[in-house]
């Protein structure tokens, strides 16, 4: 099987070269082809030079250069599109992840459809990168039912169809074996290495919860409502049309049977309000379902690479 590794990069000058060399040592002991997709995410130092000094003389190296920094998802992503390999493995380029435990990962997807590297023994500093993470990933695997150790681990590897039928934005990289889990794929997890980091400075920091939390909230939507928008919402906006005009019901009895005056009344105006917004909801997963139809014929990325 032909092999794409893609590792997205933002200002790593000091560890790119050194990352090429341990690729190199793993990766000429291939019987097999492979290619190595190189992402710039917009970085401001040398790093895309240094990047091309490779593309330059190794045909085995592609680099991408995004416009400007989107982000590990976008990054990602672009690889992705360019990855022609039956099997994609992603990695971090700040050499935490190591390039040995590639070929292991490749042997265990023999079986499977996606395997995730398990950082058990992690080098990084507990109260702000490791217990962030393990109660990230407790939460990530209770709402999306799919038990693994470590999300946020980015060396994994891929069956070829598994990634060209994701579609990425936001945050979404750490959810992708949640969201290929959708598809009936089969998922498995391997103890890989991690190493400290020795040089650049690490481009994430505990602020990025907020944003794992407002992510998982939209994986779990679309993984429970995704093809079904009008089951979500459906049901609430009957529910407020029902008690809206329920009120209604009640106070036009009153106002024929007893002569009540109803002007100014603030049950009127919450029976007005409960029924407009049913409305709004049954509206809105009506346009869900029409915005997924549309969805499912196009299918469109936006193009980040240039």
């Amino acid at each position: 099987m032909t092999v794409s590794i893609v590792i997205p990069l933002y200002n790593e000058e000091e560890n790119v070269e050194p990352l090429y060399e341990r690729l190199h040592e793993v990766l000429d002991t291939f019987s097999s082809g492979y290619e190595i997709i190189f992402v710039d995410d917009g970085s401001t130092d040398k790093t895309l030079a240094i990047l091309e000094s490779f593309q330059k003389k190794n045909e085995h190296v592609i680099v991408l250069s995004l416009r400007r920094n989107f982000g590990q998802t976008a990054a990602f992503a672009a690889g992705f599109d360019f990855a022609r390999g039956d099997v994609v493995v992603t990695m971090d380029g700040d050499l935490q992840n190591d390039p040995k435990d590639i070929p292991r990962l490749i042997e265990k997807l023999k079986d499977f459809d996606l395997v995730s590297g398990w950082r058990k023994h992690r080098q990084d500093t507990f109260f702000t990168r490791r217990l962030p993470s393990i109660i990230a990933n407790w939460l990530i695997s209770k709402v999306t039912g799919v038990n693994l150790h470590d999300y946020g681990c980015s060396l994994k590897a891929y069956k070829r169809d598994v990634v060209k039928n994701l579609r990425l934005y936001g945050e979404m990289h750490r959810f992708i074996p949640a969201m290929a889990s959708w598809y009936g794929v089969k998922i498995a997890e391997i103890e890989t290495t991690h190493h400290p980091r020795l040089r650049g400075k690490s481009k994430y920091g505990i602020s990025r919860t907020i944003k794992v939390i407002l992510d998982l909230i939209t994986v779990k939507f679309l993984q429970s409502f995704s093809t079904k928008p009008i089951q979500f919402f459906g049901p609430v906006g009957v529910l407020f049309a029902l008690g809206g005009l329920g009120i209604s019901f009640y106070l036009t009895i009153e106002k024929l049977f007893w002569g009540a005056m109803l002007a100014g009344r603030p049950l009127l105006l919450l029976g007005v309000l409960l029924i407009i917004v049913g409305v709004q909801f049954i509206g809105m997963g009506l346009l869900g379902e029409m915005i997924v139809r549309v969805y499912h014929e196009s299918q469109k990325k936006p193009i980040y690479a240039r």
